[in-house]
């Protein structure tokens, strides 16, 4: 099982200042690399003070002109905000600039306060997505292209400059099992999440991704499933202690965002009263020290799950961040690589 660390990208204090928090996100991409993690992620969400990153390829590109190896995912880049026909051109740039190491991570949209704002309606996002996505693939991978159907309606075209990919490597995030194994059959990498910590539901994600990838026969080895939880090594039980608390004030605003009303002023979303407690919250996270969190991901890795994404930045400072990936890197990750060259 690989590691992958997602910038959260939350800045519930604003006089920390927009500057230092992005070389904050730099900082711990440059870290990834030198801790032994396959890949570092960037959201893509606007507006808000949470998963704040307006243009992740951007992100992406400084990144890789600080970094040699590590991959660099979009987690996901929200399609139906973006004309394809432009868009296809800044992906192909980034994929350039990178130097390959570019997955193109994408959704139709989480946050309906958001995507009304910007014009495109979270209860049309899915039926957008799927023609965008559509459009996109065959831009990216054929010239003289023309596409009419209800969102695009154009001549052939020729996005330039053209990718050095071949493919540019494509990762779909999906939660409903059909999605998922949809998603799988076609070709895609993909991304998923338990909101809970159900074993059940990790099972059944798993299971369909494993049904759709089966049907590519071989090209179905290249293919991964990765899982996104929320974690943070803690030094030990009162720290742990600590930091649950901080991520139940975190989800006090993803919550508002995800299913609630979307209370926002100036940008930053309001933390609203929540139904779970922090006790049953503690129960779905990976905030613990280190080896009660490798006991926690041995039901991942037992599983099938390929790479385990750590958004791992939920109000704690840059330091603690930061110790907390040494902890994994000294511990949790050599603890997998251990087992996965054993199982081989």
């Amino acid at each position: 099982m690989k590691f992958n660390h997602f910038l959260t990208s939350y800045i519930p204090d604003l006089s920390i200042g927009f500057k230092t928090h992005f070389e904050n996100m730099i900082e711990q991409s440059i870290f990834a690399e030198e801790c032994g993690y396959n890949t570092v992620s960037i959201p893509e969400h606007h507006l808000v003070n949470l998963l704040m990153m307006p243009s992740p390829l951007q992100m992406a590109v400084k990144i890789a002109t600080l970094t040699k190896n590590i991959n660099i995912a979009t987690s996901v880049a929200v399609l139906p905000l973006h004309d394809m026909r432009t868009y296809a051109g800044e992906i192909s740039t980034a994929d350039i600039l990178t130097d390959g190491r570019l997955i193109f991570g994408v959704g139709r949209g989480a946050f309906a306060w958001e995507m009304n704002r910007l014009g495109s309606p979270i209860e049309t996002s899915k039926e957008k997505f799927i023609e965008s996505l559509e459009v996109l693939k065959l831009l990216l991978s054929k010239k003289d292209v023309g596409f009419k159907g209800k969102y695009y309606n154009f001549d052939p075209i020729t996005i330039m400059p053209r990718p050095i990919s071949n493919p540019i490597q494509f990762m779909i995030a999906a939660m409903d099992p059909s999605s998922i194994e949809n998603a799988a059959s076609q070709g895609f990498h993909v991304q998923s999440t338990v909101l809970s910590s159900s074993k059940d539901l990790l099972i059944e994600r798993v299971n369909a991704f494993k049904k759709g990838k089966k049907k590519l026969g071989e090209k179905g080895k290249l293919i991964t499933l990765s899982m996104q939880r929320v974690a943070y090594a803690a030094k030990d039980e009162k720290d742990a202690e600590e930091k649950n608390t901080m991520a139940y004030e975190y989800y006090k605003r993803f919550d508002n965002m995800f299913t609630g009303p979307g209370k926002v002023n100036g940008g930053e979303i309001e933390p609203l009263p929540r139904k779970q407690t922090i006790d049953e919250l503690k129960d779905n996270l990976l905030i613990c020290p280190v080896n009660q969190m490798i006991d926690k991901l041995n039901l991942y890795a037992e599983a099938g799950i390929d790479e385990i994404i750590f958004s791992s930045s939920f109000g704690q400072s840059q330091k603690e961040t930061m110790e907390s990936m040494k902890r994994i890197s000294d511990y949790v990750i050599p603890h997998f690589k251990e087992a996965n060259t054993y199982v081989a």
